[in-house]
């Protein structure tokens, strides 16, 4: 047998040599908040589309910064 430990998928992020910035919390947090802010301007389903637009120029923004 090889002596080696066997790099798994399972902890293929554990290597540490690069830093992940996680973006996906604007995409959810942006959805939230334009529920609620959408609800008191009367238009939640505005608010919705509106929150996951700038939540997910926001994703893209960090995903572009991290590259």
């Amino acid at each position: 047998m090889n002596s080696e430990t066997p790099k798994h998928a399972s902890n293929s992020s554990s290597d540490g040599s690069e830093n992940r910035l996680g973006g996906g919390v604007f995409i959810a947090i942006g959805a939230i908040v334009g529920v609620f802010a959408g609800g008191f301007l009367g238009q939640p389903s505005a608010g919705l589309l509106a929150g996951l637009a700038l939540g997910t120029a926001a994703a893209l923004i960090v995903w572009l910064k991290g590259r």
